[in-house]
């Protein structure tokens, strides 16, 4: 089951408009350990069947409970507390969406502008199949590997803008696909963000997302835009956030084996919930989050979708 889609929910970010990146000097984060249910259906998923018998056939479900760690540590120093060095999933990106282990470095100006430069270790990495359009035999899994880098700049010039870049590469070990198919790969992800205050406890986060990657194989390269809408509200010690996202992606030439180009349209939903100082404990709160998202392609075998529901605790130190 490959969940690297799905997002988590620690807690709502911190108002941007903070004087320091911690409230003291030290070592600060947090922890969550959290259990849910998740499903995934794709072709693509090396935990559903390894054998099909048509190229063109929709791909396999694999569903199942689980239990996992969240968390992040950091260390924040300075005289004003504006540099801290990090490892772990951000509260940033989780709220919104997006689950991925960085260790980076923030340095905060004094007109709270951010610059964040991070690397992202596993991004890339994850189990894959060496030829997933093999009929009739069992397919075998192969490794992708890579490296990411992450250039962020939050609060632009003391304003609500924010710009979030990366770059990644990545390589399928055993490729086993005719060369057009290749999909060894240097992509370019640039996302735009602006915060908009409805009220003191809520605000509303749009973002315009490109990313381009240039694979090996033409038919493999893509040219994706999309957009993405957050709701964050804050309800004393309840903590809500919403989020729906749509992008379309463009492939570079047309797929050999089903001879058009291929062309993805990709929605997503998710609501992630908090509730502070659970049980009147200072430090916990229970957490919950429900995500759905789905591929809808003019070629049905790269169709996909997921979906999870998660309940958990968190503490922070």
């Amino acid at each position: 089951m490959n969940l690297r889609n799905f997002s988590f929910i620690l807690c709502v970010v911190t108002p941007s408009a903070m004087a320091q990146l911690a409230d003291k000097e030290g070592i600060s984060g947090e922890i969550a350990l959290t259990t849910g249910f998740a499903s995934s259906t794709s072709n693509f998923n090396t935990e559903g069947e390894d054998t099909i018998s048509s190229e063109y056939q929709k791909g396999s479900s694999d569903n199942g409970f689980m239990a996992f760690p969240l968390g992040s540590i950091a260390y924040t120093f300075g005289q004003e507390l504006n540099q801290q060095v990090y490892a772990g999933t951000t509260r940033q990106d989780i709220a919104t969406g997006t689950v991925v282990l960085e260790v980076g470095y923030k340095y905060q100006f004094d007109s709270r502008m951010v610059v964040d430069v991070s690397i992202l270790p596993t991004v890339m990495s994850s189990k894959t199949w060496a030829n997933p359009y093999l009929v009739d035999s069992a397919r075998t899994e192969t490794d992708a590997s890579g490296n990411a880098f992450r250039f962020k700049v939050n609060n632009i010039a003391g304003s609500n803008f924010t710009i979030d870049s990366a770059y990644a590469t990545k390589d399928i070990e055993n490729d086993d696909v005719v060369d057009v198919l290749k999909r060894d790969a240097d992509t370019i992800y640039l996302k735009g963000q602006y915060r908009l205050p409805l009220s003191r406890t809520s605000f509303v986060l749009p973002s315009v997302i490109y990313q381009s990657s240039s694979a090996d194989g033409k038919a493999s390269s893509y040219d994706q835009y999309g957009a993405e809408v957050s709701f964050f509200k804050i309800m004393q010690r309840h903590q809500l956030v919403l989020t729906a996202g749509y992008n379309q992606r463009t492939f570079g030439a047309e797929n050999p084996i089903y001879t058009e180009i291929r062309k993805d349209n990709k929605l997503s939903f998710f609501a992630a919930y908090e509730y502070t100082k659970f049980m009147d404990w200072q430090d916990w709160s229970f957490i919950s989050f429900a995500g759905y998202s789905s591929t809808d392609s003019n070629i049905t075998f790269y169709d996909e979708s997921e979906y999870i529901v998660t309940v958990g605790l968190n503490y922070k130190f």
